[in-house]
């Protein structure tokens, strides 16, 4: 008897993502890669870190770095409002999970998307690096760009943002 019915349904259901907000522009994250969404909590910044890494906060003891999307993709730094939020998330590291907190203006909603209803990233025309994007999500009247998180926090990138954390903690 086959196994492979999981993969066929797999195929043809619609993706889920975590809508948020980022400097005027709707972005989403698949929602499998999302831990929890906490509000803004003060961060303690680390020495040495990125530009793009704001520091880290405390997370039920645990250390965990802070990356502003924004800045990341060139975008100015936006004032901390009371809808600003963490999306935590995690990434793979070496073969290992590695907590990271993404800071969001505002986090809107879960959006469905089929496989027809994403394009690929365009060649120009957005704000964001297309190295990043996975691709253009189409809801209604509107895209969402779609976020390619592992791209977007390298291995290299996070092996730094790690050590760093680590060491400049100590």
């Amino acid at each position: 008897m086959s196994t492979n019915t999981n993969s066929l349904s797999e195929v043809t259901r619609p993706a889920q993502y975590l809508g948020f907000s980022l400097a005027g522009e709707t972005y989403a994250i698949e929602l499998l890669r999302i831990r929890e969404i906490i509000e803004h909590v003060p961060i303690t910044r680390v020495p040495g870190m990125p530009s793009a890494v704001l520091g880290v906060i405390n997370l039920r003891g645990r250390v965990v770095p802070v990356v502003d999307l924004a800045v990341k993709m060139g975008l100015e730094p936006r004032p901390i409002t009371r809808w600003t939020c963490f999306v935590i998330v995690e990434a793979v590291m070496d073969g290992e999970r590695t907590t990271l907190g993404l800071l969001a203006d505002s986090v809107s909603e879960v959006i469905d998307l089929g496989p027809d209803d994403v394009e690929p990233p365009p060649a120009f025309g957005t704000r964001t690096p297309v190295d990043y994007l996975r691709g253009m999500g189409r809801q209604e009247q509107r895209f969402i760009l779609l976020l390619d998180l592992d791209r977007m926090l390298s291995a290299e990138e996070l092996l730094g943002l790690v050590g760093n954390a680590a060491s400049g903690g100590a």
